[in-house]
């Protein structure tokens, strides 16, 4: 197999979601170029993938009603970013997506305790994005990590307006009593099965690329991988609850799956960088160069 079999392989396979692919490409292409993009050049980094012109106008119409892309029109032209309100969320995700497992477990928990001052609405809100943010429903109003990350749980009270509506605590093993050990809620919050499986199923689907790479990638060719690696990758992680490795099951295919997307990312994105700097300034000839941040992703990048 050569590698242009393998990317229509993959697209045909399992054709990513536009409106999915378009925060990717947001995430890993144009955040480190300033942020903004006009629909031109969007439409030439979508199209590789089998994204038209009018579904990728419905899909950014779609992002924009659900807050997370913002636009602005110069005469006929229009361009996109993230908005205000997603900006930290974004970051954020796409900061977990780059960044190494490392969590280690002290031995004690982080709890959300809610308050029957919330309301219903209230509670599902705050269900949600503590789920989002990988902690798990202990028993009814209680939810948990064992390597909670108080500066992202403060960010999360405060764009939920719930700073001071609910209890924050850590809590440990009471020495002396004879309980279940905390390490138990592990089984019981969450199915590790099923994110180990899928991050299995990456490494399965990329660790062939590893040997169908070129030694000289073509720009548009690196550019499609990489999104392709980091779209995929992405998807895998961000269900992951960020677990601390001592209580992760052996082995733990997802460390395996992140130096694979490491080694990867550093085969192709300078290559990519090409495709995506020509795109972007075929509309906008100032967008500037990659941000020092960049070349800080999957532990830093040569």
């Amino acid at each position: 197999m050569k590698l242009n079999d393998w990317i229509d392989q993959f697209l045909t396979q399992d054709p990513p979601r536009s409106k999915s692919l378009v925060m990717t490409v947001f995430g890993d292409s144009v955040v480190s170029h300033g942020g903004l993009v006009w629909m031109g050049s969007l439409i030439e980094l979508l199209a590789p993938f089998g994204v038209n012109d009018r579904l990728l106008r419905t899909s950014v119409f779609r992002l924009a009603q659900e807050g997370w892309l913002e636009s602005q029109r110069d005469g006929r032209r229009s361009n996109y970013m993230i908005t205000q309100q997603a900006a930290q969320r974004f970051a954020r995700a796409f900061r977990r997506v780059y960044a190494a497992p490392h969590a280690h477990w002290h031995g004690s928990w982080t709890f959300v305790l809610g308050t029957n001052s919330l309301s219903a609405a209230e509670r599902a809100l705050l269900r949600k994005e503590l789920l989002w943010e990988g902690y798990s429903v202990i028993a009814q109003g209680i939810a948990g990590h064992p390597a909670g990350d108080a500066e992202a749980l403060d960010a999360l009270l405060g764009r939920l307006n719930m700073r001071g509506k609910v209890y924050v605590v850590q809590a440990a093993q009471l020495p002396g009593v004879q309980g279940k050990p905390l390490a138990d809620l592990i089984s019981e919050g969450w199915d590790l099965r099923e994110i180990g499986a899928a991050y299995q199923r990456f490494i399965d689907r990329f660790e062939p690329l590893l040997r169908l790479l070129p030694r000289e990638l073509a720009p548009e060719q690196a550019y499609i991988v990489r999104t392709l690696l980091i779209h995929a990758y992405r998807r895998v992680q961000l269900h992951d609850p960020q677990l601390p490795m001592e209580l992760l099951p052996e082995p733990w295919p997802g460390a395996a799956a992140y130096d694979l997307a490491r080694d990867l990312y550093q085969l192709t994105h300078a290559a990519a960088e090409e495709h995506v700097l020509a795109a972007l300034r075929r509309e906008d000839p100032e967008v500037p160069e990659a941000e020092p941040a960049f070349y800080q992703r999957f532990g830093g990048l040569t």
